[in-house]
């Protein structure tokens, strides 16, 4: 008799099997029920590459969360009343026309005038990570969550002196931003680390328009379409989106990646002999491992696909994990190989939607990973150990103990 199918919570990182490791469960799902219809969330939950790449790209499906069905996943724990949603989940015509006054400053060919800053922080920070008395050390604490707030924040021109509160806002609004779990104290921090932000970024862009410098921040108050321009508001839900979607996922990237190197050591070993093979370890670390696990739409209008009915305003949830495993489209999917030749992928989405801090985060993550090889030739697991974070959507450490020698 075969056993239950996982749905649910069973499908998130607050289920502790799942959030140890989801690769098995997500496989079976894929082989057993593609696309499951789970009922205790209200959503579709797609699992196959071709389902999640098609969907993903297919322009008229909605992300707007105040369209999806009352009960639903969307509506349910992604919408915030009638509140207009950040740029990540509108629809068009009101994200077509952001997307197109912010696509210059954060173009890959406007992003790479700032790597020689990300080296420079990732440099830094490696180097302070441990005494010279030590050989053990907590990645996350120590590199993997102050490198890209750091980066992110001084792109931005924010004083270094507020990082730390930046961090520590961030993370309490990303805690319950995805979560289908009721946490009225978690919800009340989020909604106070939220105005705190907005306060913040709001004296930030008051601040540009006196006196701009070479800055994101200057450079959307400068941004220009067509005659229309963004307004200060708009400006600050930019910075916010920013610093939420690209410091969490960063920081699980670099955690991940680390993690994936040291359970493959023949793998970490290659790299640091053959450092031109950077660029492909990082393209396959966010293809077997990707910080970012589900993205969503809802359908427009009735569809039917593979024999599934599913009806205008339902939710699907396009599992990114679960794609970037599939065996119908990649040999020997489990397998970390920095040399795999095709390392292509869905974690960033895709689409209109596709992520706009995309080539940031490839950035940091090499330069990180380039400043960890340098700094510590030799690294294993530590005597601490490691635990997975419980953040819905999203799969990285919450901390993660390394043996380092110099």
């Amino acid at each position: 008799m075969s056993s239950a199918l996982p749905t649910g919570i069973q499908l998130t990182t607050l289920d502790q099997k799942f959030r140890e490791d989801p690769y098995p469960i997500l496989a079976e799902l894929r082989k057993r029920d593609p696309i499951h219809h789970d009922t205790q969330l209200g959503r579709f939950f797609f699992t196959r590459h071709k389902d999640v790449f098609e969907i993903l790209r297919d322009p008229d499906y909605w992300s707007d969360p105040r369209k999806g069905n009352e009960g639903g996943f969307a509506r349910g724990y992604l919408s915030r009343g009638d509140e207009e949603p950040p740029m990540l989940m509108m629809d068009n015509p009101g994200h077509r026309r952001l997307r197109e006054l912010v696509r210059h400053p954060f173009a890959p060919r406007a992003i790479e005038r700032w790597r020689g800053h990300a080296r420079e922080v990732a440099t830094r920070v490696v180097g302070a990570s441990v005494c010279a008395s030590e050989d053990e050390f907590d990645l996350i604490s120590k590199i993997a969550n102050p490198i890209p707030t750091i980066v992110i924040a001084e792109m931005l021109g924010v004083d270094p002196d507020r990082h730390d509160q930046l961090s520590s806002w961030s993370d309490a609004v990303i805690k319950v931003a995805f979560s289908p779990m009721e946490d009225p104290e978690g919800t009340a921090a989020a909604e106070e680390a939220r105005a705190k932000l907005s306060s913040l970024f709001m004296t930030e862009i008051e601040r540009r328009h006196l006196h701009p410098g070479d800055d994101l921040i200057s450079s959307m108050v400068a941004a220009e379409e067509l005659g229309d321009r963004l307004t200060d508001a708009e400006i600050a839900q930019q910075c916010e989106l920013l610093l939420l979607a690209g410091n969490l996922t960063t920081s699980d990237l670099i955690g991940n990646a680390v993690m994936a190197l040291l359970r493959n050591p023949d793998q970490l070993e290659m790299l640091r002999v053959r450092p031109e093979l950077m660029t492909n370890t990082v393209e396959e670390v966010l293809r077997y491992d990707s910080s970012v696990t589900d993205s969503g739409r809802i359908a427009n209008k009735d569809i039917v696909i593979d024999g599934i009915e599913i009806q205008q305003g339902e939710s699907m949830t396009l599992c990114l994990a679960a794609a970037n495993r599939d065996p119908a489209t990649y040999p020997d999917p489990d397998r970390f190989d920095i040399k795999r030749m095709d390392t292509h992928h869905q974690s960033f989405g895709g689409g209109r939607h596709f992520c706009l801090g995309a080539h940031l985060a490839r950035i940091e993550l090499a330069e990180t990973l380039s400043a960890l090889i340098a700094e510590f030739p030799r690294m294993s697991f530590g005597d601490g150990g490691h635990r997975y974070a419980a953040n819905p959507s999203f799969r990285g450490l919450a901390d993660f103990w390394v043996h380092v020698e110099r």
